[in-house]
């Protein structure tokens, strides 16, 4: 977790720039040993050629499946906060009903507790503020609920139980999006696409090396173009790295909603 943080204090240029150099250290590599390979017979040159088209094909397999992956991150992290702002409007639409002083507090501490989940979903990869965020967040969900307990100790009836059990998804819903924030892809994979990506440009590069191919323009649009792709599977898979994160405007319409407080119509 240390290293995504001071990765993400870079930024999405500085990694970047650090694939584009490795794979492009590849690709003059595998140059180089093709050239110094020269004398190989025409069957090595083909059978070069079949591994490398091999690698190709499995590269790219393997880059859509992270991406999907990625994507399903991306798109979870953003159902959970919809499912989040809906529950919180719907407990803080129950709390507005009640004609009691507790509830009122409940549904103060829930504009609060609004805000202090926008924070949350805009907040950087950094390990103290999201500590401090998910302390806040522990403090006003108890805070919360100890009002709704003395409610129900005063009344226990169904509409006491209708906010208790409001009050209950809008922590679940919580728990859901700590989830969802905190599930990247697996390492194990990413590290694979990595080495895959190196393996491959080093191949390509050692068979222009062997046919005596000197594409230079071509090999750094190709390093380019993976590289590129890569980033952006990093980028769709943190939540708190890079360009593509799931916005807060949920949240803010929310609080939006909140506005005005409870207003009761007089009778026709």
């Amino acid at each position: 977790m240390l290293a995504l943080e001071i990765l993400a204090a870079q930024g999405l240029a500085a990694l970047a720039g650090l694939i584009f150099s490795v794979l492009l250290l590849a690709y003059g590599g595998g140059v180089l040993i093709g050239r110094w390979r020269q004398s190989s017979t025409e069957e090595t040159v083909e059978a070069t050629s079949f591994v490398t088209n091999g690698l190709l094909g499995l590269l790219a397999f393997t880059l859509g499946l992270t991406i999907a992956m990625a994507q399903g991150r991306f798109e979870g992290r953003r159902a959970t906060s919809l499912s989040e702002t809906n529950a919180i409007g719907t407990a803080w639409l129950r709390a507005s009903a009640f004609d009691h002083v507790r509830a009122a507090e409940i549904a103060r501490l829930l504009e609060d507790y609004t805000r202090l989940r926008r924070e949350f979903v805009e907040a950087p990869l950094r390990l103290v503020e999201l500590e401090r965020l998910n302390t806040e967040t522990n403090r006003l969900q108890a805070l919360m609920w100890g009002h709704v307990a003395a409610i129900t100790r005063e009344r226990a009836d169904p509409l006491t139980a209708a906010l208790q059990a409001s009050l209950n998804d809008v922590f679940d819903q919580t728990s859901a999006q700590r989830w969802a924030f905190a599930a990247p892809i697996p390492g194990e994979l990413l590290v694979f696409l990595m080495g895959m990506g190196v393996l491959t440009i080093g191949a390509i590069g050692y068979q222009f090396g062997l046919k005596r191919l000197g594409e230079p323009v071509m090999a750094i649009l190709l390093v380019a173009v993976w590289t590129g792709a890569m980033v952006l599977v990093a980028d769709l898979a943190s939540a708190r790295f890079g360009a593509v994160r799931p916005s807060s405007a949920v949240y803010q319409w929310t609080l939006q909603g909140f506005q005005g407080g409870l207003v009761i119509p007089r009778l026709p």
